[in-house]
């Protein structure tokens, strides 16, 4: 059986819908570059206000994936 090493790294996702929203848009976006993503963890959520009115929600994404050195 073969051992597996994972990376991890941390990226921020926005989007003016929700929180929800701007995970989403971290994975989808790192699944463009990188294979094996295997987990996507939240460490922070926050939110840019205006004048009362919430205009960008912001999420902090710790993201895992399968190390390949070939």
């Amino acid at each position: 059986m073969s051992e597996s090493i994972y990376k991890f790294i941390e990226l921020v996702g926005t989007s003016e819908k929700s929180w929800e929203d701007a995970v989403a848009s971290v994975v989808k976006k790192a699944s463009e570059t990188l294979r094996d993503l295997r987990i996507a963890e939240v460490l922070t959520l926050d939110a840019k206000i205006e004048k009362g009115n919430i205009l960008l929600y912001r999420a902090k994404v710790k993201l895992s994936f399968k190390f390949q050195n070939e």
